[in-house]
């Protein structure tokens, strides 16, 4: 007997409401308002496999509005993901379990993005998109051919990221992605209304998109406009007008439904609304049976997928790119360059060293796709004979995002996400604010994004302190799972890049100068210096020594004007470059004791404050930096007005000896 697809998805608002009933926390109104829609989508339009969540060419499901992450278990768990047992379920957001309050990524098989935050699904959707059709172009529909569905709800549409992401991808065209809005005009406060006034159809309408609305329980009419969707050649949203914890008796449409809202009595009546007999935790073996059924379908496309892969003559290739691998001999012209920097060094300012690292890079990984934040010439992440990524083939390799830091932040961690994509893109370093939190769901999930941030400090100069960084630095350092690099030339600036894209599982920040800065490194290394986080650059001379100078960047050369004079003066003075704290942070202490030395003085230099400086230098150390904001002056003038200068730190020094 056929199973009634109504039960079906009153399987998933059962377990949504067991869960959260029994975590006392959580959200069981959007995954009951939503189960109709899901039920459709993974029984008749996604294509997985859940014997296989890693199949690479599986459709993408993003919850964006990951407050509703039981949604996502539920189906999970009903569709034969291994992971997700009903033991699972039961510890909903509890110490150990891989059901998390929100869904992350590498936590749980079969979650494709971390969400939570809102907004940020649908933008790091658009990034699983774009890399789809980056990859369909090197390797065919044979290899690549598949969709992004993204369900996102009211506030996901209000945050402002959801525009950023939204009319980049009506301009891109980015056809094989829809959105499935959760219109069910419910927020925490209460209705919608009460805070928007805006049609959200209108709004991707103007974007670019094709919309359409259905009713979100109605079975047939959602299928239809997904068959719908499937055929359109822009980005598809469809508006479901859904009820909140529909299924819940009297407390079916509920405005304050958003959160745990069932409690005893009122999961009874919900029960008994639904006509569902079993106590908590139980599915009928009927109902189990077509949910398995629902999850195997796509066993069959995916291995004629893997027969298809087998027989190609780009599947190594194809799979390797997957797994995050180089390509063989991805750093030889890299090492070429620095060669050719200690042979024939030259100031200049460090962004510009970043683009030649890129242009020696680029060329040997045919993964690396750059981009800019409409800021291409001035963070010098654009290499010659890049074309620009679009429709129709979308073969090329450069992104226009336009102003968009946040949404090319997110964009970028859906890229790396999909795999096959190696994401870096530009902005200026004080617009990092924009991209905050992107950035930090990069690290959470643990992707391979660099972030290019040019014009790092006061040096900007005359554009003034609207724009220049000072706590940037240490507000980026702060995070966890982030590499900083701060590159003082050429050579750090090749080390630095070489260092972010071997390591697969954390992003960078490249914080890079517009203004010239002295040669560094001039002697030739058979090890990547900058891989240690710190090292010493100049050791004292005449003796042991009695001042050692830290800095990074821009401020390494003034770090080396200062031991010139000190020297001069007869005190010996050793110069320690510290182009990344997180990767000396992982050096074994032996190295890092030896690296800080045992100097009687110990100063720090950098544009930027204080804050953190203190495990170099320790509490009595010596800081020579800012203390506010900066001003709008030259860059030569700036850094004397704020006394950031060779000699303000041979004067530090001395006072300390």
């Amino acid at each position: 007997m056929t199973v009634s697809p109504v039960k079906m998805a009153d399987a998933i608002r059962v377990l949504s409401m067991d869960a959260v009933h029994a975590a006392r926390s959580g959200h069981q109104g959007a995954p009951m308002g939503l189960a109709d829609v899901a039920t459709v989508l993974w029984t008749k339009f996604l294509r997985y496999d859940a014997s296989k969540p890693d199949w690479a060419d599986r459709d993408r499901f993003v919850l964006s509005a990951g407050h509703a992450s039981m949604l996502i278990y539920s189906l999970l768990h009903l569709s034969g993901f291994k992971a997700v047992t009903m033991d699972q379920i039961r510890n909903f957001r509890q110490w150990g379990s891989n059901t998390a309050g929100h869904p992350e990524y590498g936590h749980t098989p079969g979650v494709e993005v971390t969400t939570g935050p809102l907004g940020q699904g649908i933008a790091t959707a658009v990034g699983l998109a774009m890399a789809e059709r980056s990859m369909n172009a090197r390797y065919g529909d044979d290899l690549v051919d598949h969709r992004t569905w993204v369900i996102a709800g009211d506030g996901c549409l209000m945050e402002g990221v959801s525009q950023e992401a939204i009319s980049l991808a009506g301009r891109l065209k980015l056809s094989k992605l829809t959105v499935l809005f959760d219109d069910n005009n419910t927020t925490i406060d209460g209705a919608a209304t009460i805070s928007e006034t805006g049609d959200q159809m209108l709004r991707f309408k103007a974007a670019g998109w094709a919309v359409k609305a259905v009713d979100g329980h109605d079975h047939g009419k959602i299928a239809a406009a997904m068959r719908w969707a499937t055929k359109q050649s822009v980005p598809t949203m469809i508006a479901c007008r859904t009820k909140i914890s529909k299924g819940a008796g009297p407390k079916e449409g509920d405005v304050h439904g958003h959160g745990y809202s069932l409690f005893d009595e009122e999961a009874t009546l919900a029960r008994a609304a639904m006509g569902w007999p079993l106590p908590p935790f139980e599915i009928p073996e009927d109902i189990e049976a077509a949910w398995r059924k629902a999850g195997r379908k796509g066993g069959s496309q995916r291995r004629k997928w893997d027969a298809r892969l087998k027989a190609s003559d780009k599947g190594a290739d194809f799979t390797r790119a997957m797994k995050g691998d180089l390509p063989k001999g991805a750093f030889e012209a890299l090492a070429a360059h620095v060669q050719a920097n200690i042979e024939g060094p030259a100031a200049n300012a460090t962004r510009i060293h970043s683009g030649a690292a890129l242009t020696a890079l680029t060329p040997a990984i045919p993964e690396m796709i750059g981009g800019s934040a409409d800021l291409t010439g001035s963070n010098n992440t654009y290499v010659k004979g890049m074309t620009p990524f679009d429709a129709p083939d979308y073969a090329g390799r450069y992104v226009h995002y336009g102003v968009r830091e946040h949404g090319m932040a997110a964009a970028m961690n859906g890229m790396a996400l999909h795999g096959g994509v190696i994401p870096y893109s530009g902005t200026f370093m004080c617009f990092a604010d924009y991209s905050r939190a992107a950035i930090r769901l990069g690290a959470l999930m643990g992707v391979r994004v660099i972030h290019v941030m040019t014009h790092d400090s006061i040096g900007l100069g005359e554009d003034g302190p609207t724009h220049q960084p000072v706590e940037h630095l240490a507000s980026l350092r702060a995070m966890p799972n982030l590499n900083v690099y701060r590159p003082a030339d050429a050579v750090e600036a090749a080390e630095c890049w070489q260092m972010a894209l071997k390591t697969k599982t954390t992003p960078s920040i490249m914080a890079l100068s517009r203004q010239k800065t002295p040669v560094a490194r001039t002697v030739a290394s058979s090890e990547n210096l900058s891989a240690k986080g710190a090292y010493e650059l100049a050791a004292a001379e005449g003796g042991a020594a009695q001042v050692t100078i830290f800095a990074s960047g821009t401020e390494v050369g003034i770090a080396v004007a200062a031991r010139q004079q000190l020297q001069a003066g007869g005190v010996p003075t050793r110069v320690v470059s510290t182009p990344c704290w997180e990767l000396f942070e992982a050096q074994p202490a032996r190295y890092r004791a030896e690296v800080i030395g045992k100097a009687k003085v110990r100063v720090a230099v950098e544009a930027a404050v204080k804050f953190g400086w203190e495990r170099f230098i320790g509490e009595d150390g010596v800081f020579v930096g800012m203390t506010g904001f900066g001003a709008s002056a030259p860059f030569e003038r700036l850094y004397k007005e704020f006394g950031i200068t060779a000699e303000a730190v041979v004067e530090a020094a001395k006072a300390k000896l």
